[in-house]
């Protein structure tokens, strides 16, 4: 018994970390998450889901050889200060066999002057 809990029938203790990296090995919650992510707006942060990802589609060297970038090119594009060109955005999220999409924002019209 530990603190008044009984272990034999617990469960072993997993991160959010881990449970991150494992949902995001599967393209459509890859897809859900850098999309909750861009929600928020904030650029640095959706840099940082974008090295979640390839951490979970397995690391900055196979995203390195798959989107033909160097691997100290990647962790510059990727790190919080990381300004990648749309094409470089466009190259990665292939990579993960995701794509850029526009939508269509509910409520939101440009009028005509």
């Amino acid at each position: 018994i530990l603190g008044g809990l009984q272990t034999k029938n617990m469960k072993p203790y997993k991160s959010y970390h881990e449970s991150l990296i494992k949902a995001l090995q599967d393209p459509e919650e890859a897809a859900e998450y850098l999309n909750a992510v861009l929600e928020d707006g904030d650029k640095k942060l959706f840099l940082v889901a974008l090295k979640q990802v390839a951490e979970a589609r397995g690391g900055m060297v196979k995203l390195s050889h798959a989107a033909k970038l160097s691997r100290p090119s990647l962790y510059r594009i990727l790190s919080k200060t990381g300004n990648p060109e749309f094409g470089t955005l466009a190259n990665i999220l292939n990579s993960f066999g995701l794509k850029l999409a526009v939508v269509a924002k509910h409520g939101h019209s440009l009028r005509a002057a």
